[in-house]
């Protein structure tokens, strides 16, 4: 599905999103990637949900995001909160979608300048 993009010069968003990738700013993605607003990281190294550990959560503490979106794929899954509890102690909101919501999200969440992070499992 093709998402509207707004025109926010450089910054990073989800212009659209497939069931086996999305695209940022027009560049296709087919493995797991973490995106704000002025970048987009490809070293997060999950491939699927089931394999998130702890340690995958922690990978987003240096951004110090307001807001943590993690798209789950095509349905939404919950993490345990013991793999995240490090970011709810540091007052970081995680929130769990499925990939198209968590794009959508991310792009309205960025047009209102709120400080986000979106981690897409693809």
């Amino acid at each position: 599905m093709k998402l509207q993009l707004a025109n926010l010069g450089e910054t990073k968003l989800f212009t659209s999103h497939e069931h086996d990738a999305v695209k940022v700013n027009r560049q296709r993605f087919d493995r797991s990637i973490v995106v704000q607003a002025d970048a987009v990281h490809e070293d997060w190294n999950v491939a699927s949900f089931e394999q998130l550990t702890a340690a995958h959560f922690d990978y987003f503490l240096p951004f110090k995001p307001d807001v943590l979106l993690i798209g789950t794929g095509a349905k939404q899954h919950f993490a345990h909160p013991r793999l995240y509890r490090q970011l709810t102690d540091a007052h970081i909101a995680i929130e769990f979608m499925d990939t198209p919501a968590a794009c959508r999200t991310y792009n309205i969440l960025v047009a209102e300048g709120r400080k986000v992070v979106a981690g897409i499992l693809i």
